[in-house]
């Protein structure tokens, strides 16, 4: 058997506790779980001791990430940090030869990303970029229908992606952050959707988009920033249209300012029918249409986690490819793509006009 991966989880806050460490001990045996480093020395302590960080190795729990770094039983760490800081991290981690899964975005320019590519390719790391829908598997299901050529050529694609509408009741965590005038939902949900409409039917060429900001701030109703008034800096609506090297055209949205919708996250729609299936919810079925056979029909998707996002498939694809049993599917190249588009769109947002996108994946 070959020997399990050291993995240090930077960053114990909403995503880490709702999301990932929750899910972890289905890596059990492929990996073991290091230490936890967060700023607050609580909430790393409490989550180094509810997720069983073994005890005889140091740091079991920090608030330094260069203490984490420092570790030669950390082969690997798992970026859960906020979004201002993720590119900071990666590169610190990189710069100390440990392996890294990110969480999204990988930087908040292409420019900035481009770099932590590079410093992953000079020294031989997998650097695998969140999100992980490309490994989800109603994602992956799709991607098989659509490449067996049974619904014929894709023309026309939507998809979406809405965190509902502050202050998000529950909420564990201050969420400040996502309503920074450079992050947003374009930025913090967006990812979602561009990697999925692209991973499926290819880079984007083109993008128009507009935008539209629909309240100045709001107050936090629970959790640790509860009674805070939080300034809404970015836009909190977005509608993008992409022109696909593939051929199609693909509409994206992504808000913090609606409540929900019964459709689909995301819809593919073909010459001889078409597949619907949900982006963050890896348990919903897909559904496909193929007229010539009756029309839609419901299809399950293989799943392990009874709802919701299931990132932690993310964290052991990175591991596969560090142990060398994987090509990466996740990769630097896809993610900066995906940040391209969005600089593009908010200079559309920006300029009134279609901006083109250069780079590829």
């Amino acid at each position: 058997m070959p020997t399990p991966v050291g993995i240090g989880i930077v960053g114990a806050g909403d995503v880490a506790w709702r999301d990932y460490l929750p899910e972890i001990h289905r890596l059990d045996g492929a990996i073991t779980l290091r230490a936890v480093c967060a700023r607050r020395e609580r909430r790393a302590r409490e989550a180094a001791e509810q997720f069983a960080v073994p005890r005889d190795l140091a740091p079991e729990w920090c608030t330094s990430v260069a203490e984490l770094l420092a570790s030669d039983d950390v082969d690997a760490i798992v970026n859960l940090t906020p979004v201002a800081v993720h590119a900071a991290v990666t590169s610190a981690a990189l710069e100390a030869g440990k392996h890294v899964y990110t969480e999204k975005p990988l930087a908040p320019t292409g420019a900035e990303a481009r770099e932590l590519a590079e410093m992953a390719r000079r020294r031989g790391l997998v650097l695998a970029c969140a999100p992980s829908v490309m490994v989800f598997p109603q994602l992956l299901r799709a991607q098989e229908i659509l490449r067996s050529g049974a619904l014929g050529k894709i023309f026309t694609a939507r998809a979406r992606c809405s965190d509902g509408v502050p202050p998000w009741p529950g909420y564990s965590s201050d969420p400040t952050p996502f309503f920074a005038a450079d992050v947003g939902p374009l930025f913090d949900l967006g990812g979602y959707p561009l990697h999925a409409i692209t991973g499926l039917l290819g880079p984007a060429r083109r993008v128009a988009a507009m935008s539209m900001r629909t309240r100045s701030s709001f107050v936090v109703a629970d959790g640790p920033a509860e009674g805070k008034r939080v300034a809404v800096e970015a836009p909190d609506n977005w509608h993008l249209i992409l022109e696909l090297d593939g051929g199609a055209l693909a509409s994206i949205e992504t808000n913090y300012c609606s409540a929900g919708s019964a459709a689909p996250d995301c819809e593919l729609s073909g010459e001889r029918g078409g597949v619907a299936l949900q982006l963050t919810d890896g348990s919903a079925p897909l559904k496909v249409n193929r007229p010539s056979d009756g029309g839609w029909v419901t299809e399950a998707v293989p799943h392990q986690r009874t709802s919701g996002p299931d990132h932690i498939l993310g964290v052991g694809h990175m591991v596969e490819c560090v142990s060398g049993d994987l090509e990466l599917v996740l990769t630097p190249e896809h993610a900066i793509h995906v940040i391209d588009v969005i600089e593009a769109a908010r200079r559309s947002a920006a300029e009134g006009r279609s901006v083109a996108v250069a780079s590829t994946f």
